[in-house]
């Protein structure tokens, strides 16, 4: 399966939204020294690509179940299918716990890149629409 246009957008806003937070994170480890901007950019770098494999996940998911034909079993499968990636993000922040050169803020911190894709996805998306007259 090929990706889609779309979440082709959400990953470079991803990508670009966590290069921000690491950059972000780095800056502020100037003004507060208890932040480590390696450590803080692993934490970021780490949940920005869990946040890019659940987007996959998700489009693939989602196609899978539009080509269900019984709804119950499709509904089934995309609730499974999403806690399945809770469990997922929730082991990646044990890791980032457990990890010594991953500082869990940083992870936490990543985690809104998803958010950050989502929400400018919408004005893309205008911008991609509007007629040039």
């Amino acid at each position: 399966m090929a990706i889609s246009v779309t979440v082709r957008k959400m990953i470079m806003v991803m990508l670009v939204a966590g290069m921000v937070m690491a950059i972000g994170g780095a800056v502020l480890s100037v003004f507060y020294p208890v932040i480590n901007p390696f450590t803080f950019s692993a934490g970021v770098l780490l949940t920005t690509v869990l946040n890019i494999v659940k987007v996959v996940w998700l489009e693939r998911a989602v196609e899978k179940a539009v080509g269900m034909e019984d709804q119950t079993a499709a509904g089934n499968f995309i609730r499974l299918q999403y806690l399945l990636r809770m469990l997922l993000t929730g082991l990646t922040l044990f890791a980032a716990v457990v990890i010594p050169f991953v500082e869990l803020w940083g992870a936490v911190v990543g985690l809104f890149t998803f958010h950050a894709a989502k929400y400018s996805l919408g004005f893309i998306i205008k911008e991609d629409n509007t007629d040039i007259s």
